[in-house]
């Protein structure tokens, strides 16, 4: 028994096929299939073959004559028992032959997430599975899961789709999560957790952050904030409006990873380790693009209205408030308020110009709600950009009292930067070494009897990094000192003068400059 039936629409043919096409039907399948096609003698073909039951050799050279007439030939919805008779006979080489997609229902299910393109699902104990919002997802499965991979190979920790399923009316993409909790879910249940989300969620981020891509291999988000910068023209005052734009486009091109939808419901603990999840939003760029992404879920949307962040992400807005305060911190790695609060105005007029942009084009001035919300963000981005004259700040930078007690905090600083962007273990002791040596220099001699402060940057790249001191002490170029005599015996060795010495034995180019009334030197380290 079959059953064949279709339709002619814009030049292309859709058939359906049902039941058997064998030996004993298959010249009537072949006239009924021309017949349909008599409209488009050369158009492309898409064939729905979720109930054709069973093919055989006959059925098959059917299809064979059809493609010689019609090249561009598709068949989808295919099982798995007809798939395989279509992969062993060379079709699958032929033509696009897609397998049909499992069905799974979420009804019930726990939510664990949700992003700007889909919601997380629990399926079961092992498994969760993205809905996408968009019906016609399966092109952004198909970026979700190669962008996932790049991260993977990059050394991200994050979980692969192995499989694509039919949810209602959308796709979703199948990831086995075992025993995963969200660290939203952490939070809200086991507050005395807290700083042990921060630490595990600023670490990840920084490896994130410190993970550089090959061009071309990402999208730039700067491009697309530029494009809301100049959404936001026709909304801002021309000179205001002028500045947002003027600022945006001064970001520098940065090729290091970011996530783009970084916020707690994205972060999963799976046994003891930390994945991150819903990566269709990865991208490259400066990390105020990031930092903006993450005030507008922790704060920005629930500025005006706290109940938003308790359904969003399951906790309330002093936990969202605290959470973000001492992620910032601990990411920027100064305790200083007034470095801070600079940052976060930064990150605040990307994200209220995005919010603005993104209220607006649903809709927003067209309600109270709306309106009330625009308007509230408005104020406040005009009110930073008038105080506010670049986006650009440095991340991997740490400030730190000119004071030996502060060495462990410094190198742990270092440290943890290198590690994150996978510098090997003999380049990282030996920047270690490196950076001591300069630090306790600073702390010893540079302020005299009194006190100071430095400054210790890190840039990590695929094959060097770059470390710069700074301190505002006496002017003091440790390169002039002239090297200790290595071969002196022990006996005639002086005391001292080592510490420079192996710096600069230890680093590919160091360079001292005095600028600005400061001390830097700049030490680069190739691997």
């Amino acid at each position: 028994m079959r059953e064949i039936s279709g339709e002619v629409r814009d030049g292309s043919v859709f058939l359906r096929l049902s039941g058997r096409i064998d030996s004993g039907n298959s010249a009537e399948a072949e006239k009924e299939i021309f017949r349909i096609t008599e409209e488009a003698p050369s158009g492309p073909v898409e064939i729905d073959a979720e109930e054709l039951e069973y093919i055989s050799s006959a059925g098959l050279r059917v299809l064979l004559r059809l493609r010689r007439k019609h090249p561009k030939i598709r068949i989808c919805n295919v099982s798995s028992e007809i798939y395989e008779i279509f992969d062993m006979t060379g079709f699958t080489q032929m033509m696009q032959v897609d397998k049909a997609y499992r069905v799974v229902s979420v009804e019930g299910c726990e939510e664990i997430g949700r992003g700007a393109n889909g919601t997380i699902y629990r399926i079961d104990m092992d498994n969760v599975v993205k809905v996408y919002n968009n019906a016609d997802a399966l092109e952004e499965i198909q970026h979700e899961r190669e962008v996932a991979r790049t991260a993977l190979v990059l050394g991200i920790p994050t979980a692969i789709s192995y499989d694509v399923v039919r949810v209602g009316e959308s796709y979703g993409s199948v990831f086995e999560l075992l025993n995963a909790r969200s660290f939203s879910k952490i939070l809200a249940t086991e507050p005395e957790k807290m700083d042990w989300c921060v630490k595990e969620y600023v670490e990840l981020l920084k490896k994130i952050h410190g993970t550089e891509v090959p061009e071309g291999e990402l999208p730039d988000i700067r491009e697309t904030v530029i494009s809301w910068g100049e959404f936001m023209q026709d909304y801002l005052p021309e000179e205001a409006g002028k500045k947002l734009l003027a600022m945006i486009k001064a970001v520098p091109e940065d090729h290091h990873m970011i996530h783009g939808d970084y916020h707690t419901k994205n972060v999963e603990l799976t046994d003891s380790e930390v994945l991150l999840i819903d990566m269709d939003t990865l991208a490259v760029g400066h990390p105020v693009f990031e930092l903006a992404s993450m005030f507008n879920a922790y704060i920005g949307y629930s500025e005006l209205d706290p109940s938003i962040i308790l359904k969003f992400q399951g906790f309330d807005h002093e936990t969202a408030k605290t959470f973000w305060e001492k992620t910032l911190a601990l990411y920027l790695g100064t305790e200083d308020p007034e470095k801070i609060r600079s940052v976060e105005d930064k990150a605040r007029i990307v994200g209220y110009t995005r919010m603005i942009r993104r209220s607006i084009r649903r809709g927003g001035l067209t309600n109270e709600t709306g309106k009330a919300e625009i308007a509230h963000w408005t104020e406040e981005l005009l009110e930073l950009l008038a105080r506010t004259d670049s986006l650009v700040f440095f991340p991997f930078e740490l400030e730190a009292a000119a004071d030996r007690a502060q060495l462990q905090a410094v190198t742990e600083f270092v440290d943890g930067h290198l590690e994150a962007a996978g510098c090997p273990a003999r380049a990282q002791m030996q920047i270690g070494v490196a950076v001591e040596e300069i630090f306790i220099n600073i702390a010893s001699y540079a302020y005299g009897e009194g006190s100071g402060r430095a400054r210790i940057r890190v840039e990590a790249f695929g094959d060097h990094a770059v470390i710069t001191l700074t301190d505002s002490g006496v002017a003091y170029d440790p390169l002039a000192k002239e090297d200790p005599d290595t071969a002196l015996a022990a006996e005639q060795r002086p005391i001292g003068g080592l510490g420079i010495f192996m710096a600069k034995k230890m680093m590919d180019e160091i360079r001292y400059e005095r600028k600005d009334g400061c001390n830097i030197l700049t030490m680069i380290k190739r691997y």
